[in-house]
C-alpha cells in the first residue's frame, strides 16, 4: 500500500515547481515543446454548451467559508432544459471518454506529485488532435468533474448519508472542521479559478468570431491567435496546481491544513500571471468587436442608401429600418395612450419623423403640439392620414444613465405623437445616417416621408413654423408653392403669434414692430415715433418682439416697457421665441431649396432683419398689411426725429411714401453692416451668400461666442 506523502515533501515539490515556474514563463523552447504536441484534425467542435455547463458546475462548486453555497431551482431549470438539447447530448457522449480520461490523469498525476510542466505537456499530447480553445474546455471540464464531485459531498454530506460516508473516505470533513484557517488558501484558489473561467471564455469569443468581418488580416485577431497557445499552457497548468491543492487538502491531514501559507502564494502567482493573459487578449477582443461593429454599420449605412433609392409598395422596410428592424417588441409609445404599439400603425402613411437630442426646448415643443392638435380637431381627411414620430438620438459612446433616462421620459411623457420606445434603438449606422445625408446637427429636423418611404422634404421644421398645417403634406414641392403665394407682408412676420396685431392690419392702422434690447433706444424710439404720429394725425401701433438672443436681457426690456407703457409687447417669451423662429425659418427654408440668394425682394427684406437684430435696434414699419420702411436703428430713429425735414411731404405723396423716400436717403449714407450667424451645429450652412443691402458676396469669417445666458433663443437650422 502507498503511504501518504508527508507535508514536507509536498511543500518540497510545489516549491520546486513554482522556481521551474518562474524560469520557465519566457522560455521560448517551452512553448516549442508545446507547439510540437499540437496536430490538428480538421475537426471542429462548438465548445460553448460544455463550457456553459462547465462554468456552471465551477460557479456551484466555489466554496464559502461561513456557508456552503445552495442551489436555485431557477438555474436547476435553466441547465435542465438546456441539457436536453439532442446536439447537447450527442456532444457530451462523443466527449465523456476523453474527459474521463482527463479527469483521471490529473487525480493521478496530482497524488503523485510530478512536475506541473511535465502534467501539463502530457494533458497536451492527449488532446494533440483537438483546437486550442477545446483543449483548454475539455481539460477544464475534467477538472470539474473532480473538483464539482468533491464540492457536492460538502454540501450534502449533513443531509445524505451516502454522502456523508464517501465524504468520511474523502476526508472533507476535516476541510470544513478548518474552514477558517484555510479562508485565505480557499480564496485564492478561487481566485485562480475565476481567472481560469474568464480566460477560457475570452479564448472562445475569439472562435466565435464572424469570419465575414474578422480574420487573420486583422491585426488584433493575428496578435490574439498568436498568444493563444501561451494562454491555453499557462491555463491548464494553473488547472493542475488547483488539483493538486484541491488534492493536498483531502490527503495531508491536520498537520498540512494549517501550513499552506506557501501553497497560498503559488495560487495568487499563477491567478496573477493568468489575469495578466486575459488583460492582453481582452484588448485585442475589443479592438476585434470595434472592427466587426464599424464594418457592420458601414453595411447598415449602405443598407440604408440602397433603401432610400429604392421604390416600396409601403413605408415599412424604410421604418424598420430607422427604427427597429425585428418584429419580437412593440417599439413606438403612442403619445395619446402612452401605450407600446407595432409599427404597422405607420403603415402607409406620410410619416414626420421629428429628430432631435435630448435638449430639445419646451418652446419647441408647445409650437409643434398647438401644430398637431389644430390639424387633428380642424384637419380634413388627407390630413389625418399623417403622423409625427420622435426620434431621439444620442451619443451611444456615453453610458445611459438614469438622469438621461429620467430627461428622456419627462420629454416623451409631454408628446402628442409617437414617440420610440428608447434611444438605444437606434444604431449606430443609422445615426450617421442622419447625420450625413439628413444633415441633422443636434438641432431638431422634420424629415418627411410619403406612404411610400420616399423623402419628400429632408426639412419640413421650416415650412410648419411658417405656415403650421397649411403646409401639408409638407413636402418640398408645397413649400416652393407656398413661396410663391408669398410676398413681404405684416401677416408674414407676425401670423399665427398675435391676433391682436391681425385686428389692427384689418383696421388699417400703422403697425411699427420694433426690437432690440438697449432701453435708451427703445425710449427714443418710441416717443419720437409716437410724437411724429401725434403730428401726422396717424392711428399708430407699437409691437416690441425683443431679440433672437439674450432672453433675459429681452425680458427685462418687456419689464421696463410695460411698466413705462411704452408700446405694446408679449410678456411670453414663447411667443418672441416663435417670431424669430419663423423669421430663421423662412431664410433656411429658402437656403435649403437652394434659393437664398435669388433676386427676390422679399427675401432680402427677410434678411435684413435677420442681420439688423444682430447688433442694435430696428424697426419694420406697416400700414395695414402693406410694410414700406425695414430698417436698422441707425437709419430708422434719425428718420423720425428730422420729421420737420420731410413732413412737407406727407399732403402729396402720403405717409408711407414720405417716410420710405427720407429713410432711403438717410439709408444710402450710412450704409450700415450686414451680418449672418449660423451655429457650427446647423445642418446646412450656405458656402456663400450676398448682402441683402448691396447684392455683394459677404465675407465669411469664423466666430467664437460667449453671451452668458442660458436660456438664448437659439436658430434652428
Amino acid at each position: 500500500m502507498a503511504s501518504k506523502m508527508t507535508p514536507v515533501s509536498l511543500q518540497q515539490m510545489i516549491k520546486g515547481d513554482r522556481t521551474s515556474m518562474i524560469t520557465m514563463s519566457d522560455d521560448n523552447g517551452m512553448m516549442k515543446q508545446i507547439h510540437a504536441t499540437h496536430a490538428h484534425d480538421g475537426r471542429e467542435i462548438d465548445v460553448r454548451p460544455l463550457f456553459q455547463l462547465v462554468e456552471d458546475i465551477l460557479n456551484r462548486s466555489t466554496p464559502k467559508v461561513d456557508a456552503i453555497v445552495t442551489t436555485t431551482q431557477t438555474r436547476v431549470e435553466t441547465w435542465e432544459d438546456r441539457t436536453q438539447h439532442a446536439g447537447f447530448t450527442a456532444m457530451i457522449d462523443a466527449l465523456s471518454h476523453t474527459i474521463d480520461r482527463l479527469s483521471c490523469e490529473i487525480a493521478c498525476k496530482s497524488c503523485g506529485g510530478g512536475d506541473a510542466h511535465a502534467t501539463t505537456l502530457c494533458i497536451f499530447n492527449m488532446l494533440s488532435s483537438y483546437t486550442w480553445d477545446a483543449k483548454l474546455v475539455l481539460t477544464l471540464a475534467a477538472f470539474a468533474l473532480n473538483y464539482g464531485e468533491f464540492w457536492l459531498l460538502a454540501q450534502i454530506c449533513s443531509s445524505n448519508q451516502l454522502a456523508k460516508s464517501i465524504s468520511i473516505l474523502k476526508q472533507v470533513p476535516v476541510l470544513l472542521e478548518h474552514s477558517a484557517l484555510l479562508k485565505p488558501r480557499l480564496d485564492a484558489i478561487n481566485l485562480l479559478i475565476r481567472a481560469m473561467m474568464d480566460v477560457t471564455n475570452c479564448i472562445i469569443e475569439f472562435k466565435e468570431l464572424p469570419p465575414l468581418y474578422v480574420n487573420q488580416d486583422v491585426a488584433a485577431l493575428s496578435t490574439a491567435m498568436a498568444h493563444i497557445p501561451t494562454a491555453v499552457y499557462w491555463t491548464i497548468r494553473s488547472i493542475v496546481a488547483c488539483a493538486t491543492q484541491i488534492t493536498s487538502l483531502t490527503s495531508m491531514g491536520h498537520d498540512y491544513v494549517i501550513s499552506s501559507t506557501n501553497e497560498t502564494w503559488e495560487m495568487s502567482t499563477l491567478a496573477h500571471k493568468i489575469n495578466s493573459i486575459l488583460d492582453h487578449l481582452k484588448k485585442q477582443l475589443f479592438t476585434c468587436y470595434q472592427h466587426i461593429e464599424e464594418k457592420r454599420n458601414f453595411e447598415t449605412y449602405q443598407m440604408l442608401q440602397n433603401l432610400f433609392e429604392s421604390i416600396h409598395v409601403d413605408n415599412m422596410k424604410i421604418l424598420k429600418a430607422l427604427i427597429y428592424a425585428k418584429d419580437d417588441m412593440e417599439p413606438l409609445i403612442d403619445g395619446s395612450t402612452k401605450r407600446r404599439v407595432h409599427m404597422d400603425v405607420l403603415r402607409r402613411k406620410n410619416v414626420l419623423l421629428l429628430i432631435s437630442d435630448l435638449n430639445i426646448s419646451q418652446d419647441e415643443l408647445s409650437i409643434l403640439e398647438q401644430i398637431y392638435s389644430e390639424s387633428r380637431v380642424h384637419g380634413n381627411r388627407m390630413q389625418s392620414q399623417y403622423e409625427v414620430v420622435w426620434i431621439p438620438i444620442v451619443d451611444h459612446s456615453l453610458e445611459w444613465e438614469d438622469p438621461m433616462q429620467k430627461q428622456f421620459e419627462n420629454l416623451q411623457a409631454t408628446m402628442q405623437w409617437y414617440s420610440v420606445h428608447s434611444p438605444t434603438l437606434i444604431e449606430k449606422a443609422v445615426i450617421r445616417f442622419i447625420k450625413e445625408v439628413w444633415h441633422f446637427r443636434n438641432k431638431p429636423i422634420l424629415v418627411v416621408l410619403d406612404p411610400q418611404g420616399k423623402v419628400v422634404s429632408p426639412n419640413a421644421l421650416h415650412m410648419m413654423w411658417i405656415w403650421g398645417s397649411n403646409a401639408f403634406p409638407f413636402t418640398s414641392l408645397r413649400e416652393e408653392a407656398l413661396w410663391k403665394e408669398e410676398t413681404w407682408r405684416l401677416e408674414l412676420l407676425v401670423d399665427g403669434i398675435d391676433p391682436t396685431i391681425l385686428d389692427w392690419v384689418k383696421e388699417g392702422k400703422f403697425i411699427y414692430l420694433y426690437g432690440g434690447t438697449d432701453m435708451e433706444w427703445i425710449r427714443k424710439f418710441t416717443t419720437t415715433a409716437k410724437a411724429v404720429a401725434s403730428v401726422a394725425r396717424i392711428p399708430l401701433e407699437l409691437v416690441y418682439v425683443g431679440k433672437s438672443t439674450k432672453r433675459e436681457q429681452v425680458r427685462s426690456c418687456i419689464a421696463s416697457i410695460t411698466v413705462e407703457k411704452l408700446s405694446h409687447c408679449w410678456e411670453d417669451l414663447a411667443m418672441v421665441w416663435f417670431f424669430w423662429t419663423r423669421l430663421e425659418s423662412m431664410l433656411f427654408s429658402k437656403i435649403q431649396l437652394g434659393q437664398a440668394d435669388d433676386h427676390d425682394p422679399m427675401m432680402q427684406e427677410i434678411k435684413k432683419l435677420l442681420s439688423y437684430d444682430k447688433e442694435g435696434g430696428w424697426a419694420v414699419l406697416s400700414k395695414g398689411s402693406h410694410t414700406f420702411v425695414n430698417g436698422h436703428g441707425t437709419t430708422i430713429l434719425p428718420t423720425f426725429l428730422n420729421y420737420e425735414e420731410w413732413k412737407e411731404y406727407v399732403p402729396t405723396k402720403g405717409f408711407e411714401i414720405a417716410c420710405m423716400d427720407y429713410h432711403s436717403k438717410v439709408h444710402s449714407d450710412s450704409h450700415p453692416c450686414c451680418r449672418f450667424e449660423f451655429l457650427s451645429t446647423a445642418g446646412r450652412i450656405p458656402k456663400k451668400m450676398k448682402c441683402p443691402e448691396c447684392l455683394r458676396n459677404m465675407e465669411k469669417y469664423i466666430t467664437f461666442l460667449c453671451c452668458h445666458d442660458d436660456h438664448n433663443i437659439k436658430s434652428l437650422y
